[in-house]
């Protein structure tokens, strides 16, 4: 497990953050169609907080992208350095989600994060800020839709709708179980959203969440409970 500590010159206020995401959203590519799904690794990203104790951890699992065998694992955890501020959550979570993937012994390949990507208020959620800081692609797939609508799509696993805020077309809601409430993905970085969709349907065979995410929350949330039985 890495211990982190925030990084110098990082945000502390609404307007420095907001500042930063302005001066990174200028450096997103939206052009590229990304890796092929079930090629190569993917790797989920989660993190938990113990907000009493100041405490924050994260995981990132690289799953094989054919097989979604785990083949690495790396966590971390620090202070979190950022207060909670919606639309700006990937403050608080960045220096420790940047520590773990850096910390793994493989190449993460495609990222998935548990959240938003473009659909965002700003059009630069984690996805999109952890895509610009590391250069890999990434998509962010979340469990709400946060301020965007959409219809509800069909029934069936695979339909889709698309995911609008402000009239815009940010991501889609996509039904990975027949019936059950669809998840919504976007893009982050170098990744189209049908790609996007095409990774989160092959991530989840048997449950609505990705693979990748459901392996991270449960490695983030074992690393928490051992570093704050510690502290």
């Amino acid at each position: 497990m890495t211990t982190v500590s925030v990084p110098a010159g990082w945000p502390a206020t609404d307007e420095e953050a907001r500042a930063v995401q302005d001066e990174l959203r200028a450096r997103l590519v939206l052009d590229e169609t990304g890796p092929r799904p079930g090629t190569g690794h993917v790797t989920g990203v989660d993190v938990a907080y113990d907000d009493e104790r100041d405490v924050v951890a994260a995981a990132a699992v690289v799953l094989d992208a054919a097989s979604l065998e785990v083949v690495a694992e790396a966590t971390a955890v620090g202070r979190i350095s950022f207060p909670y501020v919606p639309g700006l959550l990937a403050f608080r979570e960045i220096p420790t989600v940047l520590a773990a993937l850096e910390a793994l012994p493989r190449e993460p390949g495609l990222v998935v994060c548990d959240g938003y990507g473009l659909a965002h208020p700003r059009r630069f959620g984690l996805a999109c800020h952890l895509g610009v800081l590391t250069g890999l692609p990434t998509i962010g797939v979340a469990k709400n839709p946060f301020t965007a609508t959409y219809d509800d799509p069909d029934a069936p696993r695979g339909s889709s709708s698309p995911l609008l805020a402000d009239g815009e077309e940010v991501g889609r809601a996509l039904r990975t179980r027949a019936g059950v409430k669809p998840v919504f993905v976007s893009v982050g970085h170098r990744v189209t959203v049908e790609n996007a969709c095409a990774h989160t349907l092959a991530l989840t065979p048997r449950f609505r969440l990705p693979e990748t995410t459901r392996r991270a929350d449960s490695l983030c949330r074992g690393a928490l409970r051992e570093a704050t039985a510690r502290s």
